[in-house]
C-alpha cells in the first residue's frame, strides 16, 4: 500500500457550458504571460521601452508553438499516421505534444522578424527573455500532469506519479514524475541565468545561450528516465542525441562570443530615451533649458546696458576735457 504519492487529476478538461478548458492549454498560457513580464523587466532594466517585448511576442509566440507542434508531428509521426490512427489528431495541440526543441528554433524566427520590424538586435532581446521562458517551461510542464503524460521509470518513492489512465497504451501504477522533475529544474536554469547574467553581466547572447546549456543538460538526464515510445539513435533517445549537439553548440556560442564581443550592449533599442516613458522628464528638461537660456539673455542683456553707460560716460567725459582743454589755450 502507497503512502504517498502524487496523484494525477481524473481529467484535464473542465466544461463551461460549450466551451472546454483545458488544464494544458491553461499551463501553457500561463507560462507565456509570465515570460512576458519578466521579459519586460528585464529589456527595461537594459534600457528598452516597455511594451517592445510583448510586441514582440505577438511574432514570437505563435511560430514557437507552430514550430514545437511540427517537431513533435514529425519525430512522433506514427502517433498521428500510421494504421488505425486519425492525421486530424496531429492538430489537437491541447491533448499535448509540443518538442521544445521546434518551439524555440521557430520561435526564434519569429522573434527575429519582430526585431527586425523594431530595429532590436535579436540576441540583446534574447537575453532579457531567457529566464523568462525558462519559466515558462516549468508552468507549462504542468500541463503534462493533467493529460497524465511525461512520466518516468516506476518507482516506490515518495513523491510517486500515480497514474491511472490506461488510453493510449498507458499501464495505471506508480512512476518518476519527470514533468515534475524537469518542472524544477527550469526553475533552477531561471535563477542560475538570472545569477550570472548579473554577476558576470552577459550580453551578445550569451545569457540565452546559457539558458540552452543549462536545460539541456537536465533535460538529458530526464529525457533517459523515460519510458514512452520515441525513436533511438546508437541506443539513445532521439531527445537526447539533440539535447547533447544543441548543448555543444550552445557552449560554443558563449566561447565564441565571449571573444569576439565581451561585454553587453549599451543600446538596446535605439531612441528608447526619448520615448513615451520619458516625456515627462522630457519636457522637465525642456522648461529647465528655456529658463536657463532666458536667464542668460536677461544677463547677457545687462552687461551689454552696463557697457553702453560705461561708454556714454567715457564720451561725456572726454567731451568735458575737450572744453576744458580749449579755454585754457583760448585764455592762453
Amino acid at each position: 500500500m502507497e503512502l504517498a504519492y502524487i496523484p494525477s487529476p481524473s481529467r484535464g478538461v473542465i466544461h463551461l457550458g460549450p466551451i472546454p478548458l483545458r488544464g494544458y492549454a491553461f499551463c501553457i498560457i500561463i507560462g507565456v504571460f509570465v515570460a512576458v513580464w519578466l521579459g519586460n523587466k528585464r529589456w527595461i532594466a537594459r534600457g528598452g521601452r516597455a511594451g517592445t517585448v510583448a510586441d514582440i511576442a505577438v511574432w514570437a509566440v505563435p511560430f514557437g508553438l507552430l514550430g514545437g507542434r511540427l517537431y513533435h508531428v514529425i519525430t512522433d509521426y506514427e502517433l498521428y499516421f500510421s494504421e488505425g490512427r486519425d492525421w486530424v489528431d496531429s492538430f489537437k495541440v491541447w491533448e499535448g505534444g509540443l518538442g521544445i526543441w521546434g518551439a524555440i528554433a521557430l520561435g526564434a524566427v519569429g522573434a527575429w522578424i519582430g526585431c527586425r520590424r523594431r530595429g532590436i538586435p535579436l540576441p540583446a532581446y534574447a537575453d532579457a527573455i531567457a529566464p523568462g521562458i525558462a519559466l515558462a517551461q516549468a508552468i507549462g510542464r504542468w500541463g503534462n500532469w493533467f493529460n497524465q503524460e511525461l512520466y518516468g521509470k516506476p518507482t516506490d518513492l515518495p513523491w510517486a506519479l500515480h497514474i491511472t489512465s490506461s488510453t493510449d497504451g498507458r499501464v495505471p501504477g506508480y512512476y518518476h514524475p519527470t514533468f515534475l522533475y524537469e518542472s524544477l529544474w527550469c526553475i533552477g536554469v531561471a535563477l542560475l541565468v538570472i545569477w550570472a547574467d548579473r554577476r558576470f553581466t552577459l550580453g551578445h547572447g550569451r545569457a540565452f545561450a546559457l539558458y540552452v546549456a543549462a536545460y539541456c543538460t537536465g533535460r538529458g538526464w530526464i529525457e533517459y528516465m523515460r519510458i514512452d515510445d520515441a525513436h533511438h539513435i546508437l541506443g539513445l533517445r532521439l531527445n537526447v542525441w539533440t539535447a547533447i549537439i544543441v548543448f555543444l553548440l550552445a557552449v560554443t556560442y558563449i566561447v565564441l562570443s565571449a571573444r569576439k564581443r565581451p561585454g553587453r550592449e549599451e543600446v538596446v533599442e535605439p531612441g528608447a530615451a526619448d520615448g513615451p516613458a520619458d516625456e515627462g522628464e522630457k519636457t522637465d528638461t525642456d522648461e529647465t533649458a528655456a529658463g536657463a537660456e532666458k536667464a542668460e539673455g536677461s544677463e547677457k542683456a545687462e552687461a551689454e546696458a552696463e557697457a553702453d553707460s560705461e561708454d556714454a560716460d567715457a564720451d561725456a567725459d572726454a567731451k568735458y576735457e575737450t572744453k576744458d582743454e580749449a579755454e585754457s589755450a583760448k585764455k592762453t
